[in-house]
């Protein structure tokens, strides 16, 4: 495990964000918001310690598959911790604990709250935490490999540790002409959907946070009633078109964009996802239809926002799903652990994990059936490696285990099972509402100090898909 240039990376990434931090800086002046000095000593701050570190260890450029796995790790850490700055500087969030959780729920793009009164707080500083959201939908590692020459060197390495879904696809022979692919495609649709959400009527800083958190799959809004404080089903079904792009795999959207249409069509986990999302849609139509809207197209308008907004983990509300009836609800439930696309900006178990699993699961009755006979697991019509497969029923494995245990815990910490459950199951799938005392209308601040950090490490977990975060417990990984 070569130390020092796990550090000299995180230092690079550190300077990045001393400059990140700097992006609100206008907003707080044209504003006068009085958060324009907490953002500039967050830069610094940042900007510093990354100096240190990049200057301070010198070491030669060869990244193993190690280093990717820690840098990737201790960057979300970083961030999450040097991110919170503004919040504690300019007293908008008091508590160490809790500016952390706002923070990592943001570059996460988990979308958990501990805030009460969202809209009290600075401009500046709420364009700050919709920011977090946009740098870590697609990832910090590969936007940073988009832009910083010194990461080229072993970048296959990061980008594997970091990807979300069980693999990580090349479009481009070279990592960087990847990463810039796909962050192109990203900075389009966030320009696309900025510029539509203004025709609708808002206003370029509250359609950038928006868009940022749409694209990201995150959930931050600038109102205390998210998206439905608006009420225009213009935005509504804006929003909702935009947080079912961003939960397809990016890669499709760059095959989209070069006219290969029926190459995206093609592709499975999307032909899926898409019947996922209708059939979410037509059952909350039907549980709602009467009972909670009389109106068709209103029902429509909000049963499709939120089977949307939970099924891409987007988290973002424009109703109070939990006056829907139990059915709704538990749909909502087990859309949670569903998630997006892999190579998506959505969390989850993923749409093709779960597909596969299937797949496997049919192949299994089909040899107790016929025991002699060789049947493969295939997706899109090519064999799945087995590799592949058993890295998938390990994560699926993990992934149950900890949120059993994890939910137990916060029960431990004093919440009712719904709430322990839902709190793990929103933040471990990185979707931000849940059920319980953690709905779409409630928040996290009254969680104990404790459940806090737990729920941020699932957080973590969750972004990084766990194998990522748990390979470095394990003593022998810091061994030669």
């Amino acid at each position: 495990m070569n130390i020092r240039l796990t550090l000299r990376l995180l230092g690079a990434l550190l300077i990045f964000l001393g400059g990140t931090l700097l992006v609100p800086a206008p907003f707080s002046l044209w504003f006068g918001d009085g958060a324009l000095g907490a953002l500039v000593l967050s830069a610094l701050l940042s900007a510093i310690t990354g100096a240190g570190l990049f200057f301070g260890f010198r070491s030669g450029n060869d990244l193993s598959l190690r280093e990717g796995f820690a840098v990737v790790t201790l960057a979300w850490v970083f961030f999450s911790l040097f991110g919170a700055l503004p919040f504690l500087l300019s007293g908008s969030i008091a508590h160490p604990v809790d500016a952390v959780f706002e923070t990592m729920s943001g570059f996460t793009t988990t979308g958990a709250t501990i805030l009460t009164d969202i809209e009290s707080l600075p401009q500046s500083i709420l364009l700050w935490r919709a920011l977090t959201h946009w740098l870590g939908g697609m990832g910090i590692i590969v936007l940073s490999l988009a832009i910083l020459p010194m990461l080229g060197i072993g970048g296959m390495q990061l980008f594997k540790a970091e990807v979300p879904g069980p693999t990580a696809d090349r479009l481009k022979p070279r990592i960087q002409d990847t990463a810039k692919l796909l962050w192109g495609v990203y900075v389009l649709l966030t320009m696309v959907e900025t510029l539509l959400l203004m025709l609708g009527g808002m206003n370029l800083y509250e359609a950038l946070c928006h868009a940022f958190a749409t694209l990201a799959t995150g959930g931050f809004s600038t109102r205390n009633a998210s998206v439905g404080a608006f009420g225009s089903g213009y935005i509504d079904w804006v929003v909702t078109l935009f947080m079912f792009l961003a939960g397809v795999n990016f890669s499709l959207h760059y095959h989209a964009l070069r006219g290969r249409w029926r190459d995206a069509w093609k592709n499975e986990e999307l032909r899926c996802y898409l019947g996922i999302t209708l059939g979410a849609t037509l059952v909350l139509v039907l549980a709602n239809q009467g009972r909670v809207y009389a109106s068709l197209f209103e029902n429509l308008r909000y049963s499709a926002f939120q089977a949307v907004s939970i099924l891409t983990t987007t988290g973002f509300g424009t109703t109070d799903f939990e006056q829907w009836s139990p059915v709704a609800q538990l749909l909502l439930a087990l859309l949670m652990f569903i998630g997006g696309c892999a190579g998506s900006t959505g969390g989850g178990i993923k749409v093709m994990r779960l597909l596969l699993l299937f797949r496997h699961a049919q192949v299994q009755l089909f040899r107790l059936i016929h025991p002699r006979a060789v049947r493969l697991v295939k997706f899109s019509g090519q064999p799945v490696n087995p590799e592949v497969m058993q890295s998938i029923l390990g994560f699926f494995a993990l992934y149950i285990g900890i949120f059993a245990i994890a939910s137990a815990i916060m029960a431990a910490t004093g919440l009712d099972l719904v709430s322990a459950a839902m709190s793990v199951a929103a933040t471990l799938g990185n979707i931000g509402p849940g059920l319980g005392s953690v709905g779409p209308v409630d928040n996290y601040a009254h969680i104990t100090a404790f459940g806090k950090l737990v729920l941020t490490l699932c957080m973590l977990l969750g972004r990084l898909e766990i194998f990522t975060v748990l390979v470095l417990v394990f003593p022998t990984f810091w061994r030669k």
